[in-house]
């Protein structure tokens, strides 16, 4: 088990300051199980810094194993029985950019764009949420809020665990809404319009604008 195989190299270097951070988590959990699996953990660092052009940020993976990717938010291709947080997402994608609301959650086509689909917190127990905690994970993600934040990357933050990393980003390279979760996408997530927002601001930077189109 190691956390860094298929970790991109321009990320293995620029995350240099909290490596012993992720290899002092990975020996905690040797021989435990977790979500996502073990080399799903940093999926999210698979694409290369220099092409990274958003992040999003998410809570901790999905409890089930089966929805649990490495990517925030996202699940497997097939999956159908979305969690409702997701289902939430994909409704609000619809009513932004317009077309039929997704059936499926595979995020990755966003993530192979340069979207960064981040967890504050990158495991937890199998069947239980934030059940990591205790792991402090913050220290790494808010590393890789930092790095992002300086290359000048869109942040898309959902909730008050996501905008906690608001200070590492430019106050104009912030999309800040509630969480997609049931209990707050009412209460101003639907109708924030984070995708056509953040195609925008990559307009403002001369930067490619995402396809969020999902099939």
């Amino acid at each position: 088990m190691n956390f860094l195989d298929g970790v991109d190299p321009e990320w293995i270097e620029a995350l240099a300051p909290v490596i012993k951070d992720i290899e002092r988590i990975e020996d905690a959990l040797r021989g435990k199980g977790f979500n996502p699996a073990p080399e799903n953990v940093l999926r999210s660092l698979r694409k290369p810094l220099s092409q990274i052009s958003v992040v999003i940020f998410g809570q901790d993976p999905y409890p089930n194993p089966q929805h649990a990717t490495g990517l925030a938010f996202s699940v497997p291709s097939g999956v159908t029985s979305l969690p409702k947080t997701l289902v939430n997402i994909l409704k609000e994608l619809q009513s932004d950019i317009g077309g039929d609301v997704p059936t499926s959650g595979d995020l990755s086509s966003w993530a192979d764009q340069g979207v960064a689909l981040v967890n504050r917190i990158l495991t937890t127990s199998q069947g239980q949420s934030e059940g990591h905690i205790q792991l402090n994970w913050q220290v790494v993600t808010n590393e890789i809020a930092r790095i992002l934040g300086e290359r000048k990357a869109v942040a898309i933050l959902w909730g008050r665990h996501a905008q906690e990393l608001s200070k590492y980003f430019a106050e104009e390279s912030v999309i800040s809404s509630p969480h997609p979760s049931p209990l707050s996408a009412y209460r101003g997530f639907f109708g924030s319009r984070p995708f056509s927002r953040t195609n925008q601001l990559l307009a403002s930077q001369s930067k490619r604008a995402i396809d969020w189109s999902l099939a």
